[in-house]
């Protein structure tokens, strides 16, 4: 004869299906069952990415000092120790945000609940303090990420950054670290910090506000444009990864075209050639 405790365990199974299901409540951040989120506005949440483009560590070639530095930093705040914010600045190309992604890969490993990587995007960046919050409520440890940073004339959202970087009351979550990618060393063209130091009335003090918010990275890692003999090491490293022939002039005469050598110009190369050869990479 069939009991009311029979019932439990599938009862119990469809109570925990609908709560998976369910939005979560507001406030609150869905970060379970996956590595790596976009902060998404328009939900006011953070959305999934199933499966995160990037590249392996071992290819990212010509940076490996930095690389050092950066994946130590990282693992120490996933080992729950002190680490750094990090602002990683320069040549256009040459491997940011390639270099945080496959960072966070190499830290992570396989685990789907291990530190999360959680990319914001630069027009939501008035949104940080209010996200900060709610990620150090969450307790699970994160990366949060900002591509291609930056601040033009008449922006105010840097005083916010600043705040909660350092500066603030509050002050940055334990469980939180910061990295942002850069082409600009303070984040603000040249021209508007100059503008700054010759209209202010006390243009020193006006000038050091501008520029005090890379102050508050405790990493200034920078890129800086590469010469042909590491551009076609780079060239070389990707082409015996994914087992491709590749002619050294043909990969000259690519970057020629384009009117610059980087890591960016390399991989698009070798996804040319592996095209040229009916390879998938």
């Amino acid at each position: 004869m069939t009991t009311p405790s029979d019932f439990q365990p599938l009862l119990l199974r469809i109570a925990e299906a609908l709560e998976r299901l369910a939005p979560p409540k507001p406030g609150e951040l869905d970060m379970s069952g996956h590595d790596a989120f976009v902060y998404d506005s328009a939900i006011d949440n953070l959305r999934a990415i199933g499966t995160v483009s990037r590249i392996p560590l071992e290819l990212l070639c010509g940076i490996d000092r930095v690389a050092e530095i950066l994946l130590a930093n990282t693992r120490r705040f996933a080992d729950g120790l002190p680490a750094n914010n990090a602002l990683l600045w320069g040549a256009r190309g040459m491997g940011k945000s390639s270099l945080v992604k496959a960072v966070h890969a190499s830290v992570n490993g396989k685990a789907a609940d291990g530190l999360a990587l959680i990319e914001i995007h630069r027009e939501d960046i008035d949104r940080l303090p209010e996200l900060l919050a709610r990620l150090g409520r969450s307790g699970r440890r994160a990366l949060l990420f900002c591509d291609d940073l930056s601040f033009d004339a008449g922006e105010t959202s840097y005083k916010s950054l600043k705040a909660v970087l350092e500066g603030g009351i509050e002050g940055r979550p334990e469980n939180v670290l910061f990295y942002a990618t850069s082409n600009r060393r303070h984040l603000m063209p040249r021209q508007m910090i100059d503008n700054e130091r010759s209209t202010a009335i006390n243009p020193g003090e006006a000038v050091e506000e501008k520029v005090s918010l890379s102050d508050r990275f405790g990493l200034w890692l920078g890129f800086h444009a590469c010469n042909q003999e590491t551009y076609l090491a780079m060239v070389h490293r990707y082409a015996e990864y994914f087992e491709l022939a590749v002619d050294d002039r043909a990969a000259l005469e690519w970057a020629a075209t384009r009117g610059n050598r980087s890591g960016r110009v390399a991989w698009q190369f070798i996804q040319h050639t592996a095209g040229e050869q009916g390879r998938r990479i």
